[in-house]
């Protein structure tokens, strides 16, 4: 899946970007608290995604 896709899901769902690192960025879903680092790969895994929504509370891609 791409990065922007991600993001993009993130965003709708109340997740915002926390800090830019060198290789990662940090996401939070403000509602929980929660923290997810997202990699600065064009190309996420599915599996990494499925991960980084669970963390941050939100449904999964595909879903609504």
């Amino acid at each position: 899946m791409k990065r922007s896709s991600l993001l993009q899901h993130l965003r709708r769902h109340g997740c915002q970007l926390k800090r830019e690192g060198a290789a990662h960025s940090l996401w939070t879903n403000p509602n929980t608290g929660a923290v997810e680092a997202i990699p600065r790969h064009v190309e996420i895994s599915n599996v990494l995604a499925r991960k980084i929504c669970k963390g941050l509370a939100v449904p999964e891609l595909g879903q609504p």
